[in-house]
């Protein structure tokens, strides 16, 4: 089955790739033998989508960005300009690199990864979680998280919509949140 898909002519594309309807790889990038790109992505200029990663649809990866073997973005997950992804978490450039498959991260839906965060591998960020431009994630986020800082700490809420909340309640679109234990909860 052909996908309608647009592949700027400067960037590359393995072969065993699968690329969904309606997305579009722009300039220097490469995408990786195995890797699946799910429908109406914008992949941006100069990215590297490693092997065998696995993205779903609406997806949108900024300029300059590596997603490495290992990385897994579920729909509609954004990831802005220079953010960086590392691959090991005992890099040694003599060593066995092996390992480097043992600290999967998955980003999952709706999630935002700042411009210039840095996500330590190993570590999930949760559905709807916004992580600060310049913000070094070195533990798992939970599902609606703020983070900023160096290491990331939580500052806040945000909705699905990516406000911030105020008193549990987006000022944007009015939705309304409950925390139980550690985990915000959606009133329904």
């Amino acid at each position: 089955m052909a996908s309608n898909y647009f592949v700027h002519v400067i960037s590359y594309v393995d072969d065993n790739v699968y690329i969904g309807n309606g997305t579009e790889i722009w300039h220097f990038s490469h995408v990786q033998e195995g890797a699946w790109i799910g429908e109406n992505c914008s992949i941006g200029h100069n990215v590297v989508i490693g092997k065998n990663v696995m993205i779903g649809d609406d997806c949108t990866i900024q300029n300059n960005v590596s997603i490495y073997e290992g990385i897994t973005l579920e729909p509609e997950v954004y990831i802005g300009s220079g953010a960086v992804f590392t691959n090991s978490r005992i890099p040694r450039a003599k060593e066995d690199k092996g390992h480097q498959l043992d600290s999967p991260v998955t980003i999952h839906r709706g999630a935002t990864v700042g411009a210039n965060a840095t996500i330590v591998c190993g570590y999930d960020i949760g559905e709807y979680a916004m992580i600060a431009a310049g913000a070094v994630v070195m533990s798992d986020v939970p599902a609606h998280a703020l983070m900023a800082g160096i290491p990331a700490k939580q500052v806040g809420w945000v909705c699905d919509c990516g406000s911030v909340l105020h008193h549990y309640t987006c000022p944007k679109c009015g939705r309304q949140y409950k925390l139980v234990g550690s985990q915000l909860e959606s009133v329904k």
